[in-house]
């Protein structure tokens, strides 16, 4: 096999941006020159892109049930001869409308831009039941144009083809997937209890460590206790912390705050964002904030609880959805009302309650 000398490869990189270039912009010309109110989905490379698992988007419980009860023929059929009928709304849906509303703001600030949300329903899903799909995202008129149903294989191969910036699944394997594959991912709950959330403007709340950061501190918790803990946060208080799997979210979700920062609406900007973590403040926040200062990154709201429980000020916060990487905060936050999503990374996945799961099996 012969390789590629540098140059050549420079050229042909170079070329096939080219042709990509071309092929985008005739597809723009072609849909403008279409008649249609729906908004031109944006280009994958400036867009911020969502891919959202059709379990996440929409309650499919009933149809689930039938799938594993009683096969994928009979789930088809039954989806085929319910697919007039829309399904209702998944731990995701308010979510994604969020995304949609701050979508039509930028194209009213920014008519030409393609700095957008994008959202893509990434599904195994046979192709047979997107008409379902399809008629129950046009039913609560949701912008969604892009689909990959993959017809019963794992669609995670397909991520970073479509360029996700984050992705939201019922199936916490394929989540643990995709963040091995360095793409922001999370497992979504609905709580049991509704909560009335902002149709206005976008909330998103995260935890610190092993979310935005990396675990290297929470390995110093559980391994050697908090005031050891303490002592190393304050000595490394000037290095910022490694980054974690959401870390890339919440640029992109700055990024586009700029954009409404720059038309003088921080005031009136659509999108907010909220650290809540069970760090103390004085003890070991400081590290937290120069770490995000080091970034460039902005946090709207900063809440350091102290280890004291999370559910309470989610409810107050209401946020369209929150991330922490350890599940009994996820319950904590769902049994107050709050859409939680676990992200499956780092030390605090072999600990339950702060007691090592191993050793509790073998207790038992």
């Amino acid at each position: 096999m012969s390789e590629i000398k540098p140059k050549e490869a420079a050229a042909a990189d170079k070329k096939e941006a080219a042709t990509e270039e071309k092929d985008w912009a005739a597809a723009k010309a072609h849909f403008e020159n279409l008649k249609s109110t729906k908004p031109r989905p944006p280009k994958p490379i400036h867009a911020v892109t969502i891919a959202v698992s059709s379990r996440t988007l929409f309650d499919m419980v009933e149809e689930r049930k039938i799938f594993v009860e009683e096969g994928v023929e009979k789930y088809v059929q039954y989806q085929q001869d319910h697919e007039s009928e829309p399904l209702k709304p998944g731990p995701a849906f308010p979510f994604v409308k969020a995304l949609m509303t701050v979508n039509e703001r930028l194209r009213k600030l920014y008519p030409d831009s393609e700095e957008l949300f994008d959202i893509v329903l990434m599904t195994n899903n046979h192709a047979q039941v997107g008409v379902r799909l399809m008629n129950s995202i046009n039913h609560y008129d949701m912008t969604i144009e892009r689909f990959c149903m993959t017809g019963g294989q794992s669609p995670i191969g397909y991520l970073k083809a479509y360029m996700t910036n984050l992705y939201l699944s019922k199936d916490s394997k394929k989540v643990q997937e995709a963040i091995e594959e360095g793409i922001a991912a999370a497992t979504m709950f609905k709580p049991d209890v509704e909560t009335q959330l902002s149709e206005t403007q976008l909330r998103v709340a995260f935890d610190g460590d092993a979310v935005l950061f990396s675990d290297e501190s929470e390995i110093i918790v559980k391994q050697h206790g908090l005031d050891t803990f303490f002592a190393h946060e304050k000595q490394h208080e000037n290095k910022p912390l490694a980054q974690g799997p959401l870390k890339c979210f919440l640029e992109a979700l700055g990024k586009l705050q700029k954009k409404f920062y720059a038309k003088n609406e921080r005031l009136n900007c659509p999108i907010r964002t909220f650290l809540v973590t069970a760090r103390s403040a004085a003890s070991s926040g400081a590290r937290v904030l120069k770490t995000l200062r080091s970034w460039g990154l902005e946090i709207d709201e900063a809440l350091f609880l102290a280890g004291a429980p999370k559910g309470p000020l989610l409810l107050k916060i209401r946020p369209h959805i929150f991330f922490d990487d350890q599940m009994f905060h996820i319950e904590g936050a769902m049994e107050m009302g709050t859409i939680a999503a676990h992200v499956p990374y780092g030390i605090g996945q072999k600990y339950n309650k702060g007691k090592l799961i191993e050793a509790e099996k073998q207790q038992k």
